[in-house]
């Protein structure tokens, strides 16, 4: 009886111990079903992250991942880059000037000069060191942005993306930059405002009739007898605005600034006169004193206005996205009636939202009180 007894609870033991074993190794199983699961979500993950965009140059570029140190080899894509993101800037194309500082947080001033307006080029060798993760050449997309994006590649090593300068593809250019440093939804915002700011102009001069067009002149240089006439990237503002603009002067490839001379500035007789402010090295404060300048319609009448320039110029130079501030400014300076802004909401939104800088009352009207009617 007793040795039947054992052999039962042997039995009943060994059984237990099957049903826990199995228990165990089911557990076991699970563990590691869950943990490849998670092998796989974490690379899928990964993959996802791989990030491909066709540029503005039609070529196709790939990247691991959201680029988060950028920069850009012109002021138009510096700017660009700093509305979009300034913490993903690696540095400028040149040493800030007082005027530009003064509406650019504290914490970009600092941001080395690797070169790349006018003249200067690009510091490769100081470049390189900063370690970004892509460059944004930001031009109008001619067979030379090509040759520069591969020459800046075979030097650097480092992904390049050609972006079009052309004020009407803004909106384009934002959203291609946006998913490279996975600013999308940012990038999105800023490209819609660009877009319904230049199709609101649109429709709005081409109610202009020729006979309504004020003829407009655009000084540039320390003498004001530099400018851009109609067709011109650099004058693209005046055409889209409705404005005539009288230079009959052939346009410059790329670098712009057409001479002319005072004889022809006399003949075109403009209505109004945008220019430089003395900051930029203009001649607006010393057209009013210039006898040669005295009996252009636009002197006699006082229609001689000052493009506002800080910290990035409205208008033009460099040719970004400062420039659909300068279309509803313009449209409104020319054409009030039709371009019916408050301004200054205007203004002080767009600093906002672009700049990162809220504009105070003072600040606001020292920028117009040269560049808007009184």
């Amino acid at each position: 009886m007793i040795k039947r007894f054992i052999s039962f609870s042997l039995i009943l033991v060994i059984i237990f111990s099957i049903l826990v074993g199995c228990s165990i190794g089911d557990t076991a199983v699970e563990d590691t079903l869950e943990e490849n699961e998670v092998e796989e979500v974490n690379t899928a993950e990964e993959v996802d992250e791989t990030i491909e965009v066709v540029d503005m140059a039609g070529r196709t570029i790939t990247l691991p991942k959201p680029a988060n140190r950028v920069f850009a080899t012109r002021p138009t894509g510096t700017i660009l880059l700093y509305t979009l993101n300034p913490d993903k800037m690696i540095g400028w194309n040149y040493d800030l000037r007082d005027g530009e500082k003064q509406f650019i947080p504290e914490k970009y001033h600092n941001l080395p000069n690797l070169g790349g307006s006018g003249k200067n080029a690009v510091n490769i060798e100081e470049l390189l060191k900063l370690d970004p993760d892509v460059l944004i050449i930001m031009e109008e997309v001619i067979e030379k942005s090509l040759s520069d994006a591969e020459e800046l590649e075979q030097k650097t090593g480092k992904p390049t993306i050609i972006l079009d300068s052309d004020l009407l593809k803004l909106d384009e250019a934002y959203e291609i930059l946006g998913k490279i440093i996975g600013e999308e939804e940012r990038a999105k915002e800023l490209a819609d405002y660009c877009r319904k700011a230049i199709e609101e102009v649109q429709n709005l001069a081409k109610d202009i009739s020729d006979d309504e067009r004020i003829g407009v002149y655009y000084a540039q240089g320390p003498d004001g007898l530099e400018t851009e006439p109609s067709g011109s990237w650099h004058a693209a503002i005046i055409d889209l605005v409705g404005g005539r603009n009288v230079a009959e002067v052939e346009a410059r490839a790329d670098t712009g600034k057409s001479l002319v001379s005072i004889e022809q500035l006399l003949n075109w007789n403009p209505d109004l006169i945008i220019s430089w402010d003395d900051e930029r090295g203009g001649y607006y404060s010393r057209i009013f004193e210039d006898s040669t300048w005295q009996s252009i319609k636009a002197v006699e009448n006082e229609e001689v206005y000052e493009i506002p320039n800080r910290p990035f110029n409205w208008f033009d130079r460099p040719p970004s996205v400062n420039r659909i501030l300068g279309l509803r400014w313009l449209g409104n300076l020319i054409y009030p009636e039709v371009f019916n802004y408050d301004i200054s909401e205007v203004v002080t939104e767009f600093y906002s939202k672009f700049y990162h800088y809220e504009l105070s009352d003072d600040e606001l009207v020292d920028l117009l009180k040269n560049s808007t009617r009184h």
